[in-house]
């Protein structure tokens, strides 16, 4: 465990993270969990049903990152994300079944940041939580000298966290907001898919990992919800592109 901390440690460096809320009904892996990340000064709140851990995501208590377990009594883990969804933003780290594509498939789709299969090692979970950390703190300071920006209709303001589209603003998850903040800085300029999982999500894109595809997806129906016309085009086999207004 102490080789384990330093290494946390040092990676841990560029980054403050206060407060997890772990959401699942293993006990055992959940003890656990709270122990490794208590001895590096988190403060960790373990919930054990669904039901217990959206009462306390919805609390009103600032959480810096949700782990969250799709199986669970009561509620399961789909079900508490939608329902923090319609009110919170709050990053969440899905923990899925290994090899299970419907659950990771799902979990990004109703609005989950990032999944991690289960059984996971803890410098993966480090990873995963350092990279998702990250970026909600990019998306949080907005950058000292960041400028707004408009096209196509498309208002977002880094300094205050806002996007519009034809002045009615969208709810959007921080991973959402920052690939739709990389679209913007390369309008009508195509963004491979490769470039959105480094800059975005923080790791190399993985083959077969469908979860840009699903952030893309789900930022384009908010879009679409609001206004019409086509704002986020796909270039096959590549990536995407913001369309430029006529």
């Amino acid at each position: 465990m102490n080789q384990a901390v330093r290494e946390f440690n040092t990676m841990h460096s560029d980054f403050h993270l206060q407060s997890i809320l772990v959401i699942d009904d293993d006990v055992e892996l959940t003890e656990m969990l709270s122990t490794y990340l208590t001895s590096m000064g988190y403060n960790v709140i373990v919930k054990n049903d669904g039901e217990a851990g959206l009462s306390e995501a919805t609390s009103g208590k600032h959480y810096d990152l949700i782990l969250l377990d799709v199986m669970m009594p009561k509620i399961d883990g789909f079900d508490v994300l939608k329902k923090l969804r319609v009110s919170h933003t709050t990053p969440v780290l899905m923990l899925t079944a290994r090899g299970d594509d419907y659950d990771r498939i799902l979990g990004l789709e109703i609005g989950a940041d990032d999944y991690l299969p289960k059984p996971f090692n803890h410098r993966e979970l480090v990873a995963r939580i350092k990279a998702i950390v990250r970026r909600h703190n990019l998306s949080a300071s907005g950058g000292a000298i960041e400028q707004d920006l408009l096209v196509n209709g498309i208002f977002l303001s880094p300094s205050s966290q806002m996007a519009k589209v034809d002045d009615v603003e969208l709810v959007l998850t921080t991973t959402e907001f920052l690939i739709l903040r990389l679209l913007m800085l390369n309008v009508a300029n195509r963004v491979t898919k490769e470039e959105i999982s480094l800059k975005v999500l923080g790791k190399p894109l993985q083959a077969f990992d469908r979860s840009i595809d699903m952030h893309v997806s789900n930022l384009r129906k908010k879009i679409s919800a609001v206004t019409v016309g086509e704002k986020i085009k796909t270039i096959r086999g590549v990536g995407y592109m913001l369309i430029v207004g006529k």
